[in-house]
């Protein structure tokens, strides 16, 4: 929900290696995870339109996008947050502030744990 931490987020992803797609709210992310099928998305819970919770229980509730990993990347920092967060079927949860090399290691640990392709896309929001 942040335009200059989506653009550093990118930039380092593309970075290392990855292909990122970006979505503005939680509408256009769930559109753009549903047709692009990308390989993890990266979502914000305090975005316009849907939030984070919603985009992720919806992509979780259909079987055809259930096994995409979701990082939650929030500032959001309670303990209920992440909570939520896991019970609508998120995989992992990173908070702001964050390092970079966390976000990085959650990344390519839930990657390697989903599947053995190169990864495709990520959608940070």
């Amino acid at each position: 929900d942040e335009p200059s931490i989506v653009k550093m987020v990118g930039k380092r992803l593309e970075v290392e290696g990855f292909d990122v797609l970006v979505a503005i709210d939680g509408q256009e992310g769930l559109t753009k995870a549903q047709n692009e099928q990308p390989n993890l998305i990266i979502l914000d819970l305090m975005l316009p339109k849907l939030n984070g919770y919603e985009v992720c229980t919806m992509l979780k509730q259909d079987t055809r996008y259930q096994k995409i990993p979701i990082v939650l990347f929030t500032a959001k920092a309670q303990e209920k947050d992440e909570k939520m967060g896991m019970e609508c079927g998120a995989n992992a949860f990173v908070r702001k502030p964050f390092r970079a090399q966390e976000l990085l290691e959650q990344i390519r640990k839930l990657l390697e744990a989903s599947t053995s392709q190169p990864p495709s896309g990520v959608v940070p929001s």
